[in-house]
C-alpha cells in the first residue's frame, strides 16, 4: 500500500503504547497471508534476542535486538516526553504464514511487516480446521 491504512496504523500505536501482546491481527502482503498476535517492537526485540542468544552461533546477533530504540533523536531515559511516533513496522508473534491447509511454522513465529506493503487486513487469528 503506497497510503498506509491510517486505522492499522493506529491501531499498531495503541499496541506500541500500551504494551499489550494480545491484539490478533491478519494481513496480506505480496505472496502471503499472515496471522498472529501484534505485539510493541520493544517485546518482539526482547523475544527475538532471546532466541538468538540461545544459539551459539546466532548470539553475538541477539545484540541488535537489545540496544535501546530511540526514535525522536533523544537519549533514552530523556525526561522529555518525546513525541508520538506512528508505527512503519508491525510486530507478530505467535505468528504463521498460511499456506493451503496448514500454518507455517505450525508453532508460530516472528514477523516484522512493513505496513506500506500490506493490501489488506483483518482482527482477528486465522486457522484452519480439518473437519
Amino acid at each position: 500500500m503506497s497510503n498506509p491504512d491510517a486505522l492499522l496504523v493506529d491501531i499498531a500505536a495503541m499496541v506500541e503504547s500500551e504494551r499489550s501482546n494480545q491484539m490478533p491481527l491478519t494481513v496480506v502482503v505480496p505472496g502471503a497471508v499472515i496471522t498472529g498476535r501484534l505485539a510493541p517492537e520493544s517485546l518482539w526485540n526482547e523475544r527475538v534476542a532471546e532466541v538468538l542468544a540461545a544459539s551459539d552461533h546466532l548470539k553475538p546477533f541477539a545484540t541488535l535486538f537489545t540496544a535501546p530504540v530511540t526514535r525522536d533523536g533523544g537519549a533514552a531515559g530523556d525526561d522529555v516526553t518525546p513525541p508520538v511516533v506512528r508505527p512503519t513496522h508491525l510486530h507478530l508473534h505467535v505468528a504463521r504464514i498460511l499456506q493451503g491447509s496448514y500454518g507455517l511454522p505450525h508453532t508460530g513465529g516472528m514477523y516484522r511487516i512493513a505496513i506500506a506493503d500490506i493490501s489488506s487486513w483483518t482482527v482477528g487469528d486465522l486457522s484452519y480446521s480439518d473437519q
